[in-house]
């Protein structure tokens, strides 16, 4: 009977669309109201600059098919406006393209404009030149910043109204933010912050959109702003406004990684029981954040630290491919809630409490009832009566019952595949040899000034030490700093003992005196501040020090976080230690005094340069690195400041692509001109922390589920297909290292489905499929009746259908998908007590 019910419910909603007329978008305290028809609404995330434009349309229908009905995304102020009042809404930033690919699945679109975004997005989407702008202050009330925030805000609505984007023309978008999650930070800018946020309401409301506006995390959101939460569970959020629909902008399905950081995962079973426990206890619009998390092209990631990988464990994995079984999961609940829309927005709503956090929940309209039975304890299954009848929820779990009598779904039962994603290297040619790569170098070299002082290309010399991103604008990760100093021959600091320390908040320094590269040392455990401290040695007359400092993403998130400094901000010191003589006299030979010396740099003449040498002769662009020489003899490993280039051929298939860096170090790679992201997988995760199994039961948090640990935090950087070229060996890889590695164990690969299983119960249907025109070549296990085990160690049990491996391998031999009908009458009598289930795994 269930497999009958989710069958209709897929027809009818995969197929329905939106009008292409006006729409009046509204809300009232039980929904968001559609041409005056209350809504449940199944949001995700997919934001355009972490995918592109060839990746949008297969992301959106996926989503779709998954039983998504509402696309969100964030605008980014600064990828739009990097340099003020010039504007680039090109390639993957042509948000109104994005947007209509949305509209072309007949999906409603949420448009967070912020355009403070956080999203581990570097400098939470405000472009760096807003810092550097006299007398402004943040995000509060403050005449400079709400100008340009209202500029930019401005630019986006008059861009949606002019291509009709908003409901109320016919377009996509019903709901729009402003600000965003202010309420986290608001008490640090006092009654500033107050009137701010009422300035931010009434800027939305000047627009006249049509549709509704909201403000996350803001639990004061002035009217009629609907305040929305955001967290792993928001079953308990009640709105500030009894007029208000209960709403969740951001269910975390997983979380974000950071370089030296574990892998975070969040179980399918365990976002299932939030979203259930959410629509149980009223809410009717909920946003997966993230449904598609994406990559962190260029120098996007913030933090700092974050990863290029934004993966966000979601149901679309940062390729593109569904992460089962999250996806398939979620897609049995969306349809499920979805079809029960009428009852849950119009219902009348009454709770049963059979203690130990167990609950029943009604809705009635019209003479339908359906019902939701929660059981929020973490360890004990609970067996209620119910209407005469006794039911068992197993330990943090929802039941849902579209007629309050029949099972249909419960979150904590998992019947979609567990798929085992594999990496398939490059062929070379049809006998699938792996195609080795020929690399090229050349030398990046150091900056250093003349004598005269003058350093080629430089920006400026002053008196002081400057603030990193106040200097280069965000236009590259590295500056330099230069300055030179005399030393006497009688100067103690000329000791065998003198040490430079440097005092800085840039993340990375690599700190160079009088040519020789003396250290580097980088920020770790969360304190980007530190003092580098190492032994030097001084030559007679001048000397110099050129210090190049590196930033990992600048600060996204917290109260001021515009002012946390980057770059060298001193003290800088030389230091020597001097042997005082004549109190050695009066002490003895054996006892002396030694008095610390220390030459003070702060202040001197600082020459500063942007960038590094091969970022401006573009040697990561094949239209612009051939008018340089490169090398192809005596490839230098394992050395710093190297730049390496290969060509490559594009991997045949539709399958994505990925280049596993494993080897280099640190540094930054493009693939045909494009940013792939910036590497580290020198910086390897802890060892601490990880398990082999994950318990779905109880509360979540981003310190659970850890995996990789002892690991790099990211060995592979995705290659989206729009960045290559289809003829062989037309592609370049170039990429920066930084820290020194090794470029011979670089590979380009494919990510597909190698195989998949399942433990799927009886009364459902169990989907199955490979990817990319993959077929199913073998049935490695199935059983149906009672078997044991987990996936890729299934056993049979005291009981199966001697006929269910013959009749699922006629089902799916030679298919890239196939449907099994979870049943005796399908798979075959099994002679057992109790429900059946199947056990199966496949091979693609």
């Amino acid at each position: 009977m269930a497999s009958s019910i989710f069958l209709l419910i897929s027809a009818f909603f995969l197929f329905i669309t939106l009008p292409s007329f006006a729409l009046n978008v509204s809300h009232d305290g039980r929904a968001l109201t559609i041409d005056g028809e209350r809504r449940i609404l199944l949001s995700g995330s997919i934001h355009y600059p972490r995918s592109t434009p060839g990746m949008w349309p297969s992301l959106i229908k996926k989503a779709k098919e998954g039983g998504i009905n509402t696309i969100e995304t964030y605008v980014f102020w600064n990828a739009h406006e990097a340099l003020r009042r010039q504007y680039d809404f090109s390639g993957n930033l042509d948000l109104v393209r994005f947007l209509k690919t949305v509209q072309d699945e007949g999906l409603y679109a949420v448009l967070r404009i912020g355009p403070y975004v956080c999203a581990e997005w570097n400098y939470g989407g405000f472009p760096v030149w807003l810092h550097n702008i006299p007398d402004i202050k943040f995000r509060t009330k403050n005449d400079v910043f709400m100008n340009e925030m209202s500029n930019f805000t401005t630019v986006i609505v008059d861009m949606m109204k002019h291509e009709n984007l908003f409901a109320s023309q016919g377009g996509p978008i019903i709901i729009s933010q402003i600000e965003n999650e202010y309420g986290n930070v608001i008490g640090s800018y006092g009654n500033d912050g107050k009137e701010y946020v009422q300035w931010c309401a009434n800027l939305a409301q000047s627009y006249q959109t049509g549709v509704p506006w909201v403000m996350c995390q803001e639990s004061d959101a002035p009217s009629p702003m609907i305040n929305t939460c955001n967290g792993w569970y928001c079953d308990q959020f009640t709105p500030n406004n009894p007029n208000s629909p209960k709403m969740w902008t951001e269910n975390w399905t997983g979380w974000y990684k950071g370089w030296g950081l574990q892998d975070p995962h969040r179980t399918a079973e365990d976002l299932a029981y939030a979203v259930a426990r959410f629509f149980q206890y009223g809410g009717t619009f909920q946003n997966y954040y993230m449904y598609h998390g994406g990559t962190n092209f260029g120098r996007t990631s913030g933090g700092p630290y974050i990863t290029t990988s934004y993966d966000y464990d979601a149901p679309l994995d940062e390729y593109g491919n569904l992460n089962q079984p999250k996806w398939g999961h979620l897609k049995q609940l969306h349809l499920l809630l979805r079809s029960l829309e009428k009852v849950l927005t119009h219902g009348s709503v009454r709770s049963i409490e059979y203690g130990n956090m167990t609950t029943a929940t009604i809705y009635s309209y019209e003479g339908k009832s359906s019902c939701f039975f929660g059981n929020g304890n973490a360890e004990d299954a609970a067996t209620i009566n119910f209407e005469n009848t006794m039911y068992t929820v197993p330990a943090w779990s929802v039941t849902i019952l579209p007629d309050c009598f029949t099972e249909v779904y419960n979150t904590a039962k998992v019947n979609s595949q567990t798929s085992v994603m594999v990496k398939k290297e490059n062929a070379a040619d049809d006998f699938e040899e792996p195609y080795v790569l020929k690399w090229q170098w050349r030398d990046e070299g150091f900056e250093h000034s003349n004598k005269n002082g003058l350093v080629e290309d430089s920006l400026m010399t002053v008196e002081q030490l400057l603030e990193q991103k106040s200097v280069t604008n965000d236009t590259s990760d590295y500056l330099w700093y230069i300055t030179s100093f005399n030393v006497k021959n009688n100067d103690p600091i000329l000791g065998k003992d003198t040490t430079l320390q440097v005092n800085t908040s840039g993340h990375i320094i690599h700190a160079f005196v009088n040519g020789r590269h003396v250290g580097s040392q980088y920020a770790q455990n969360g304190k980007y501040s530190f003092t580098f401290e190492k032994k030097i040695k001084l030559n007679i007359g001048r000397n110099e020090i050129a210090l190049l400092s590196v930033t990992v993403g600048l600060p996204n998130y917290g109260a001021n976080f515009d002012l946390v400094q980057t770059g060298i901000s001193g003290p800088v010191n030389v230091v020597g230690r001097e042997r005082l003589d004549d109190l050695t006299q009066k002490l003895g030979d054996e006892k002396y005094i030694i008095q610390e010396v220390t030459k003070e740099l702060a202040f001197n003449k600082w020459t500063y340069k942007i960038g590094l040498r091969g970022e401006r002769q573009q040697l990561h662009d094949p239209v612009h690195s051939h008018r340089w020489r490169w090398f192809g003899d005596n490839l230098p490993t394992n050395k710093m400041f190297v730049w390496y280039k290969t060509t490559f051929k594009a991997p045949t298939g539709s399958d994505p692509v990925v280049v596993d860096l494993m080897g280099l170090g640190k540094g930054h790679a493009w693939v045909n001109g494009h940013s792939i992201g910036r590497y580290w997988l020198s910086y390897l995760a802890s060892e601490e922390g990880c398990s082999p199994t994950c318990d779905y039961r109880g509360t979540y948090s981003n310190s659970k589920c850890m995996t990789n640990c002892g690991k790099p935090s990211q060995r592979w950087y995705h290659v989206p297909r729009d960045f290559l070229n289809s003829d062989d060996n037309n592609n370049t890889l170039v990429v920066f290292e930084e820290f020194g590695g090794n470029p011979w164990n670089v590979k380009f690969q494919t990510v597909t489905v190698g195989s998949a299983c399942a433990n799927a119960y009886e009364g459902n249907t169990l989907e199955l499929s490979c990817q990319g025109g993959n077929v199913v070549s073998q049935i490695r296990f199935a059983s149906f009746g009672s078997p044991n085990g987990a996936c890729g160690s299934f056993g049979a049990g005291q009981c199966e259908s001697p006929s269910a491996l013959s009749t699922i391998q006629k089902a799916c031999i030679g298919k890239e998908s196939c449907s099994i009908d979870v049943s005796e009458s399908y798979l075959g009598p099994t002679g057992c007590k109790k429900t059946n289930r199947l056990a199966v795994e496949i091979i693609c």
